[in-house]
């Protein structure tokens, strides 16, 4: 998928005279799994939301990415595992889950979205399956790289004593808006019912 945006790699140096915190903006996107998405529990029979009627569990863990920033798209690629856990083990059974991955935009924002199927396999007599599974998100650099009046205010050296010295630019809301606008998010999780959502926010 491609979407028009990135935040562009720099110093932001909001110390004054070399000493403070120095924040660094990468032009990859945030990798993360988005809350309550990052399991998915199967029932037999469906309907029912009994411990006893579980019948598969699966979790996304070891999320990790590469990107490849060097051109005017940011590519990066997302991989991770899923893990699954059956509680009948009596024959070979395949399950197929749904997972997406999306890019969101200053953190509320979605700006693509794909959804895509993982694949597990239990032999006879097994009860957890182990697979891998990945998705990539391609970002145009350029609609995100922050004005170069909000850069110079970010990345100016103060000095004690400077009348501004003690004032945070980001205490700006139009600086803290440029900077939310040029910050997104490649998330992965599971593609799940609204029935799912609720069992995992209240289970």
């Amino acid at each position: 998928m491609l979407v028009a945006g990135c935040a562009r790699s720099g110093e932001i140096d909001v110390s004054g005279g070399g000493a403070g915190i120095t924040a660094v903006r990468s032009a990859c996107p945030i990798v993360g799994v988005p809350a309550g998405t990052g399991d998915v529990t199967l029932f037999d029979p469906p309907a029912s939301r009994a411990s006893a009627a579980i019948d598969v569990v699966a979790t996304i863990s070891n999320v990790r990415s590469t990107c490849d920033d060097q051109g005017e798209d940011v590519v990066t690629r997302v991989t991770f595992d899923v893990r699954a856990r059956r509680t009948r083990t009596d024959g070979p059974r395949d399950v197929t889950l749904p997972y997406f991955i999306v890019v969101t935009r200053g953190g509320t924002s979605v700006v693509a979205k794909r959804v895509s199927q993982v694949g597990l396999h239990f032999d006879a007599g097994q009860s957890l399956a182990i697979t891998s599974a990945e998705g990539t998100s391609a970002v145009a650099r350029s609609a995100a790289t922050l004005p170069q009046e909000v850069r110079d205010r970010l990345s100016r050296r103060r000095k004690a004593g400077d009348e501004d010295a003690a004032l945070d630019p980001l205490a700006d809301p139009k600086v803290r808006q440029a900077v939310a606008s040029s910050t997104f998010e490649a998330l992965v999780g599971f593609q799940l019912t609204q029935d799912q959502l609720r069992y995992n926010a209240t289970r």
